[in-house]
Parts: structure tokens; sequence; C-alpha cells
């Protein structure tokens, strides 16, 4: 696996599109994901101003997490489907189990802005996709 972090937002409001870019820390390679405009607000959001008046969806899930006395140990993106990137968040529970749930890569990035966890990205989909800086 590789070991990224969040490097940019980009939202185009004329193309309608929004991208987040993960970098590689140890590297030079980055990964562009296609992601909702309300995940995109959100992740700025949060990284400009940290947290709104009212909990966003992204906030109500961290809370439910910490209120079930678990944790959120990483991020991983660890396939690519027919061109739609998806992400697994691991789960620690304050017993020690580990759970893995799926999710889209756009909600992973925002709650691991909030937990401030690693986010991580399979190399074979880290190969298909990524470009050098």
């Amino acid at each position: 696996m590789v070991k990224t972090e969040l490097s940019r937002i980009i939202i185009d409001e004329k193309k309608h599109e929004q991208v987040i870019v993960l970098k590689e820390t140890s590297g030079s390679r980055l990964l562009p994901i296609v992601v909702g405009l309300s995940e995109a607000v959100s992740i700025r959001m949060y990284l400009n101003s940290g947290l709104p008046a009212r909990p966003l969806t992204h906030d109500l899930i961290k809370n439910i997490i910490q209120s079930l006395n678990a944790a959120l140990e990483k991020v991983v993106v660890d396939k690519l489907v027919d061109n739609t990137f998806h992400a697994k968040l691991y789960l620690r529970s304050s017993s020690g189990a580990l759970a893995v749930v799926d999710a889209r890569p756009s909600d992973s990035v925002a709650l691991a802005v909030r937990f401030g966890m690693p986010i991580f990205v399979e190399e074979a989909v880290f190969e298909k996709l990524s470009r050098s800086v």
C-alpha cells in the first residue's frame, strides 16, 4: 500500500467537476479522484474553518463512531472497478475488534481528514491512474 495525503481539492464550477488529489507521501505520484460537490465542499469547509455550526454528514458519522467508543484507524482506496474507485474504512472498537466498512473514497477522505488518519492506496490502483508531479 502507498501512504498518501490530500494534496488538493479542485472545484470547477464551469465544468461541474470536483476532484480530490491524493499525493504519495514518499514520492511524487498523484492520484486524482472525481467526487461529488457536497463531499468536496465538506472536505474543503472542514480544512478551511474546522467545524460548522451544525454537524454535516461527515461530522455526524465521526460523532457516531466516537460515541460508540470506536476509532478510525485508516482509509484504504483498494480498487478500481469500471472506472469507479472503491475504498474501505478500518474501524477499531474499544474491545479491539476490527471492522472493515465499504465506502466511497470521497466519504473516506472526508472522515480521514476529520480524524487526522492516514489515507492509503493499493499499489495496483495507484499504478493504473497515478501521474507524477
